[in-house]
């Protein structure tokens, strides 16, 4: 799991201002963001398992709508091992 303080969140929304966002009452954005945090996880864990090291975060985001989205962000070798890998498995 990732938290504040280690580093999952550098650079994401470090001047987050919870006033400046539309909030939308009925909608579950907590429920949206765990699925993404796990999804986020369950992909870093599996890069790990095949050898790909994961310079950088996976990322987990809520929509407006309330689901989950997981924002990537990888050095360019991290990409291109990722794209190796697909690539050799199709």
């Amino acid at each position: 799991m990732r938290g504040a303080d280690d580093g999952a969140f550098e650079g994401i929304g470090a001047e987050f201002d919870p006033d400046a966002v539309v909030w939308v009452r009925g909608v579950d954005y907590v429920a949206g963001w765990r699925e993404a945090r796990e999804a986020a996880a369950e992909l870093e864990t599996a890069l790990t398992a095949v050898g790909v090291e994961v310079e950088g975060t996976a990322a987990a985001q809520t929509r407006g709508d309330g689901s989950g989205v997981v924002r990537v962000v990888w050095s360019p070798e991290t990409v291109r091992a990722v794209a190796r890998l697909i690539c050799d498995t199709a």
